[in-house]
């Protein structure tokens, strides 16, 4: 029953990572200028390829019980400290009560889910420590659950626009309004008693 079901599991997984690379080359030109948003798509990544190496493992030699445990350890383990060291969960901005800077704040279902998924990994890989088919079935769930979490995670970060309105800093938006707003050269300002009047100002001879 369990390796129908990780027979079934990885190509899922490994569907999905192939389905998000599609999305981050259609996202490539929006997220490539921004560290968060790398970091973001590469977690999300990491969240449906690794719950489908474990099953590709799992796969290779069922009948050897210290096969998986030792390959469930060690990508699991080694996928929590991946995802922390990334730092992809998702983020939102915020401004200050000034109005005038964007501040990035942790967005709390993005990180919560993200801070899931590493707990997750970090059970998973504990428990390949003791073994057993009862430890095996509670490990498929919980492979489930990383998913759904990574499905959560990569959905906030695609309909996530907060990269687009505060691409421009503060002080490149005044600069372009002040050279908006300067008078092309050559340009004559109009007093304004004459403006009021319809009449253009006279420029003495030479």
């Amino acid at each position: 029953m369990l390796s129908g079901f990780y027979g079934a599991f990885s190509p899922a997984c490994l569907a999905l990572l192939g389905l998000w690379l599609v999305v981050v080359q259609v996202r490539l030109r929006e997220w490539q200028g921004s560290a968060i948003h790398r970091r973001r798509s590469y977690g999300v990544a990491l969240n449906f390829a690794l719950p489908g190496i474990m099953s590709l493992l799992a796969l290779i030699d069922p009948q050897d019980p210290a096969y998986w445990r030792v390959s469930f350890a060690i990508v699991a383990l080694g996928g929590a400290a991946a995802l922390a060291a990334v730092r992809g969960f998702p983020v939102r901005r915020e401004r200050t009560s000034a109005g005038t800077a964007a501040l990035p704040v942790p967005d709390r279902l993005g990180l919560a889910a993200y801070i899931a998924a590493i707990a997750l990994y970090v059970l998973i890989g504990a428990l390949a420590f003791a073994g057993g088919l009862v430890v095996l079935r509670v490990e498929a769930v919980l492979l489930t659950v990383v998913v759904f979490l990574g499905f959560n995670v990569a959905w906030l970060l695609l309909f996530d626009d907060a990269y687009q309105s505060h691409a421009r800093s503060p002080a490149a938006s005044n600069d372009r309004a002040a050279t908006e707003a300067r008078p092309e050269f050559g340009d004559v300002p109009e007093p304004a008693s004459e403006r009021s009047q319809g009449r253009r100002p006279e420029v003495p001879s030479p």
